[in-house]
């Protein structure tokens, strides 16, 4: 997991307005951030944040209604040393959820031991699914790309290629065909799971296309809003090669998938040659097409494969 610092104070600042919570105690200290060695050892985000558990320290601990209760409903003593072992566990933030009140000793507590408290009147699995959210954003491997990143047909792709050979043209006439534009020149992925990344658009780029003889296009402005997308999953690399490279690099018929990796995921991959006279836009759109039926487990070159052992079997001529 790479190394980044959160403060109390930016996750409270970047949910202020959906959540709309109250920062009650531990004022103190805004910039408390989380053990960098927890973030270390953290699988995934689900294991900086949860419910309240005396067993894993140094994560967001979530107070809901059943926990209020089990804070509450019990002699002065028991509540405070309950309360006091919260505190050991050194959570960088406590929420208290539901539209529950904190317990008067939780709130003296925290001022004590200068442990931001927020409250809410979300439910706690809101909460919950919020922050993890946002922490799973930030803590995400990632890296930047060069190329063109599109939504087409409902598929994440990214177009990769030589400069010069016409990437952001292709882009456009996708956009003039429907398809949605996320970011042209440099495209932000996040690795979001095992299996998965995401492509985001770097802010200084948001709804831009650089055409060579015409410049920085805002597509949004342009097309309208349908015409930009925030975000998509990276399902598949249209590559761009110069008709001579494809003659001397690839194969014709490619006998099994091409795949690339990046952030150690493997992403299905085809390879088209610019060529004069060549619709790219259409070859793109069939690419694309073709990759839905074989995640959909439809394969035609295996198909074609079997057809020609059969022929060959039956001594047919073909």
């Amino acid at each position: 997991m790479k190394a980044i610092s959160i403060s109390a104070e930016a996750l409270f600042e970047e949910h202020q307005s959906t959540l709309r919570w109250e920062w009650i105690a531990g004022h103190a200290h805004p910039e408390r951030r989380f053990d960098e060695s927890a973030m270390r050892e953290a699988r995934s985000a689900a294991d900086l944040v949860g419910y309240l558990n005396y067993i894993h320290p140094y994560r967001v601990q979530l107070v809901g209604h059943r926990e209020v209760v089990y804070l509450r409903d019990c002699p002065p003593e028991t509540q405070e040393s309950r309360i006091q072992r919260i505190v050991t566990l050194e959570p960088p933030v406590i929420i208290v959820a539901d539209g529950e009140k904190a317990p008067d000793k939780l709130v003296a507590m925290c001022d004590r031991a200068e442990i931001p408290l927020f409250t809410t009147e979300h439910s706690a699995g809101h909460v919950i699914d919020l922050v993890r959210s946002y922490l799973s954003q930030l803590l995400a491997d990632r890296t930047t790309r060069h190329g063109v990143f599109m939504d087409i047909l409902g598929m994440g792709v990214l177009l990769t290629g030589e400069s010069g050979l016409g990437k952001s043209e292709l882009g456009l006439e996708l956009i003039s065909r429907g398809h949605g534009l996320v970011a042209d020149d440099a495209v932000d992925l996040f690795r979001v799971s095992q299996t998965t990344l995401e492509g985001r658009c770097p802010d200084l780029l948001m709804n831009l296309l650089e055409v060579r003889g015409i410049g920085l296009l805002d597509i949004k402005a342009i097309f309208g809003e349908t015409a930009v997308r925030r975000k998509m999953r990276l399902k598949l690399i249209v590559h761009l090669v110069r008709k001579e490279t494809m003659e001397r690099e690839f194969e014709r018929l490619p006998y099994e998938p091409l795949y690339d990796e990046i952030l150690g995921i493997p992403i299905r991959k085809v390879v088209i040659a610019v060529d004069a006279g060549r619709n790219l836009a259409v070859l793109v759109e069939a690419a694309v097409r073709n990759t839905i039926l074989q995640l959909r487990g439809i394969d035609t070159y295996q198909e074609f494969i079997r057809r020609h052992q059969a022929a060959m079997a039956s001594g047919q001529d073909f």
